[in-house]
This record gives structure tokens, sequence and C-alpha cells, in this order.
């Protein structure tokens, strides 16, 4: 049996067609201001910083004309006892920093969690406060308890400034991972013999690895480039490598300084990326060892 395609038919059908191809094509056009407000958020926000990269290349003094490439600062720069001082420096901070907010910040995640009561989520409210607080009312917070306790500004007060910062950190990533956790397979562990302190170590801190290692490595890139904790809560001697190239800064821009900029930019960029390669990589681990049988 034929169909027979009438006139009206047709015509409607065609019209559906125009409409629905009007439709594809309002879809697919893309939105021009948004497209441009975009290409210039970004050209503003790294041109700086492409510039920084490009003449810490330069072969001349100038920080106007490029003349050249060449790796005449960065020699300079690992010449430079002053600056190597200061960059040993910031290491052991971001190091401390990184050790002592990851120790503190699984603590506190972990009891946030367990702890069902009204006062378990005070305790996560004022958690969040350093979060939204202004780094400088912080750094001058610190300056002044530093001095109004006695101690004297050294790299140990910035230390325990890093690490007062960071812990909300750390809290806010582990809690989020620690809620996800079944606590039925401590529960279970408990079961079969093991204490409370043994299923948390055996259990649940496994478990936690991923989470805590790019925890790690994002605190410690965080720590190596702050300025404003660093600056407010340092001595005069050895200073960290952010306070050290203001000071320098101060007295004019050197193209020394272009360079260490260049290689703290491409050392932070390693550390966030490793940071969010790690969970993936353990991942992908678990995939395969089950997939395995193992």
């Amino acid at each position: 049996m034929t169909l027979l395609r009438t006139p009206t038919t047709g015509a409607a059908t065609d019209a559906a067609r125009s409409r629905t191809r009007r439709r594809r094509g309002r879809a697919d056009r893309r939105p021009r201001l948004a497209l441009s407000v975009t290409v210039l958020f970004f050209a503003l926000l790294y041109l700086p910083i492409a510039v920084v990269v490009l003449f810490s290349f330069n072969t001349q003094k100038s920080l106007t004309v490029f003349d050249g490439f060449s790796l005449r600062w960065y020699r300079a720069f690992f010449h430079d006892d002053v600056l190597i001082s200061s960059l040993g420096t910031s290491l052991r901070i971001s190091l401390v920093a990184m050790v002592g907010s990851v120790l503190l910040g699984a603590a506190l995640a972990l009891g946030l969690v367990r702890c069902r009561t009204r006062l378990g989520s005070v305790a996560g409210l004022v958690m969040l406060v350093p979060l939204i607080t202004p780094e400088i009312v912080t750094g001058v917070a610190s300056m002044l308890l530093f001095k109004g306790l006695g101690m004297t500004l050294s790299t140990a007060t910035v230390m325990l400034s890093e690490i007062t910062f960071s812990i909300s950190y750390v809290t806010v990533i582990l809690r989020s991972r620690v809620a996800a956790l079944n606590p039925e397979v401590e529960e279970a562990a408990m079961d079969l013999g093991a204490t409370r302190w043994q299923a948390v170590r055996l259990v649940t801190l496994p478990a936690l690895v991923p989470t805590v290692l790019a925890c790690s490595v994002l605190i410690f890139a965080l720590v190596f480039d702050d300025f404003v904790l660093a600056y407010f809560t340092t001595g005069v001697e050895p200073q960290p490598l952010s306070v050290r190239i203001y000071s320098a800064i101060r007295f004019g821009v050197q193209p020394t300084i272009n360079a260490v900029g260049t290689l703290m930019l491409a050392g932070s960029i390693g550390l966030i990326a490793l940071a969010l390669f790690i969970p993936r990589l353990f991942g992908r681990r678990g995939g395969l060892d089950l997939l395995s049988g193992k």
C-alpha cells in the first residue's frame, strides 16, 4: 500500500524541517561577545607572565628591548648566594608547612566527619573562617600574636603561620573524601577484632593516601609562592624567596628576577599538575588491580 503525500502534508513537513534547521543554526552559532571577553581575559591574565618569561632569556640587561635568547640570567641566579639561600629557606618552610598542615588537617577532617554533635558543626564553620579571611588580615594578626608572645620573627614564625593558614585547605579537601567513605568498613574491621585506631590506620588511612598526596603537593606549591604571610612574619635573615624578590624589586627590576619568577612559575605549574594527576593515577591502578583479581 503506497501512502500518497498531499500538498498540505508536504508543506507542513518542509516547514518543520526548516524550523529545525534554524534552531540548530542558532544553537551552533558561537556567542561572539562571550568569546571576545574570554580571549581578552586570558590575554590580560597571561600576557604579563609571557613577557616575564620572554625577557628572562634576553641577552641584554634591558627590560624593554629583546635582543636574543640567552641563559645568562639563569646562570646569574644559580651563582647568586643570597638568592640560593632564600630558595633553600623557602623550600624548608614549604616542606615543614606541608607536613604539619597535612597531619593536623587530616586529623581535623576525621574528627569533623565522625563528630555528629552540634559542637562538630560549629567547629566545621570555624574551620572555614581562614578561607574567607583576607590574607593580609591573617598576616597582620599573626605578626601581632608573635610580638605579643615575645617571639622574635624568624623562619619558625613563618612556618607556624603557614601551617595555621594551610590547615583549612587540607581539611576541606580531606573532609569530603572522608565523608564519601563507607563507615561500615571500619565497623567490619572492629567486628573482626581491630581496635578503633587499628581500623583507622589499616582501613581508612590507606583509602585517603591519594587525596593526602594531592593535598601535600598543593600545599607545598601554595606555601612556596606565598608572599603576604611570609612578609609579615619573617625576620631579617634568612628571608623566603618571595620576600627577597620583593625587596630586590623595590630597588629596580633586574633580569635575574625574571629568571627566578620563571623558575617559580614552572615549579608551581609542575606541582599543581602533579596534584591533579596523583588521584587519577591511583584510580587507574585500583581499576587494573581489580581487573587482574589482586
